[in-house]
């Protein structure tokens, strides 16, 4: 898993009205959950733009005023119009306890029914897992080298290696259908 870090700076006011203030200025309220007491804290909207808005999955270095944190990321909420970052939760995590997180699929492989003349349609984008910090992957992979016209590979065809799926078994991952020229094909 890729780390990154974030330096935050302790919140003194916790009501709305310091929220909103904070936003103003280009600041994001954030809570540490986890561990023993919650932090409160804000850091500045710019350093989400690698978290935030790519595939990747990171474990968060979080340095809030001098104090050390390991850390994933829980939750990101958006204002509903102008889609800024409102409010941030980072869950602190340990080595010996397993978290829960969202990991991006990657695919592996030519499906035969591409070829064909089908069309490649990705169901999922990201799978939940269970799993130690040291052991989440960076990615699944899918591989649909043996992907027919028609056919679909589910989350019950992924074979987890030291982590355990939690998403529904019988969710299509990626499918091949077929287009509307080739069905007229193979009726006749």
């Amino acid at each position: 898993m890729k780390s990154l870090e974030i330096i935050g700076y302790k919140r003194a006011n916790l009501g709305k009205k310091g929220s909103k203030d904070l936003r103003l200025e280009g600041q994001v309220p954030c809570v540490l959950y986890g561990g023993e007491a919650q932090v409160h804290f804000y850091t500045p909207a710019i350093l989400f733009r690698e978290l935030l808005y790519t595939p990747n999955v990171y474990e968060v270095l979080l340095n809030v005023e001098g104090d050390h944190y390991r850390c994933i990321l829980q939750d990101a909420q958006f204002h509903p119009v102008n889609e800024t970052i409102s409010h941030v939760d980072f869950l602190e995590v340990k080595d010996n306890k397993p978290v829960k997180m969202e990991v991006p699929i990657r695919f592996t492989g030519v499906a035969p029914g591409v070829q064909k003349g089908g069309k490649l349609v990705s169901k999922l984008r990201k799978i939940k897992v269970k799993a130690l910090v040291s052991n989440v992957p960076d990615y699944i992979d899918v591989d649909i080298s043996a992907l027919d016209l028609g056919k679909s590979i589910k989350v019950s065809n992924i074979k987890p290696a030291d982590y355990s799926v939690l998403s529904s078994p019988s969710t299509p991952v990626v499918t091949v259908e077929i287009p509307r020229a080739l069905k007229g094909k193979t009726d006749e």
